[in-house]
């Protein structure tokens, strides 16, 4: 499977809009970060993960012309509010979208899109047309499964995703968390890829830092880790240059950007 980064930013992108700051005049395109979220290639299927406010501008950059399924990790906008754009893809699919997001997500989006729809026949009439699952277990996704591991994200617990391809590799993206419960660390163990929310070097009450994101990533020791969901507060090279390198992590830990491609193979 291979896993594209739409997008790398938090809730208000970088650049932010009225800074001045050094990262976001930064002229390095890394440091410039659309809202996150991922698209996974699973054989000939692709899996959106989340839709960000710039999903239409995502899918361009990326030559992102299909989706046959979207795993929502939770509602804060900026990781739900491009939903409008699945009326395009379910018109080039030619079928509904199957939408998967936990029962409490799935209530909010429910009642922010309350205009989707979920009969096959209106596809291409201008409207998102989804088939809702409420996401509580494992689901296969062309052979491929997709597991919902519960994190915290403050008062509103997200959604990590887990997949594990046929052919043994196992990936997780998990971009905003400020803590994992012991049940959900073991899921998140023994991974060949992570992708963990690394915000900024300030704590913050429902992101980790990067510092706390480094030891959670020790603790779960996957082969190769990447750092998502950062502010205008880190410097793309400067950040990386950083980060520590641990016997733990044998394919080291980096930072994430916008249009990164990561294969993930056993």
């Amino acid at each position: 499977m291979r896993l594209t980064v739409l997008g790398s930013g938090t809730s208000h992108g970088v650049p932010m809009i009225g800074c001045a700051c050094p990262v976001c005049t930064s002229r390095d395109p890394r440091n410039r970060r659309l809202r996150t979220s991922a698209a996974v290639r699973l054989g000939d299927a692709t899996v959106l993960i989340d839709t960000s406010p710039e999903l239409r501008l995502q899918a361009l950059a990326r030559g992102l012309d299909r989706v046959d399924a979207v795993a929502f990790t939770h509602s804060h906008a900026d990781h739900v509010m491009g939903f409008d754009e699945l009326r395009r893809f379910a018109e080039l699919a030619a079928r509904p979208i199957p939408v998967y997001a936990a029962p409490a997500t799935m209530g909010r989006l429910h009642r922010l899109f309350e205009y989707a729809i979920t009969d096959g026949g209106w596809v291409g009439y201008g409207i998102p047309v989804v088939h809702w699952h409420s996401w509580t277990g494992p689901v296969e996704v062309a052979g491929h499964t997709l597991t919902p591991v519960t994190v915290e994200h403050g008062l509103l617990p997200a959604t990590a995703v887990r997949i594990d391809a046929p052919d043994g590799a196992r990936l997780a993206w998990c971009p905003d968390c400020c803590g994992i419960p012991p049940d959900s660390m073991d899921r998140l163990r023994d991974l060949d890829v992570l992708f963990l929310d690394g915000l900024r070097h300030r704590p913050h009450p429902t992101h980790f830092t990067v510092a706390e994101a480094v030891e959670m990533i020790r603790q779960l020791a996957p082969r190769r880790a990447w750092l998502i969901h950062m502010t205008h507060d880190l410097d793309h090279a400067e950040t990386e240059a950083a980060l520590p390198a641990c016997c733990e992590v044998p394919g080291g830990i980096r930072l994430a950007y916008d249009g990164l491609e990561v294969e993930v193979r056993r």
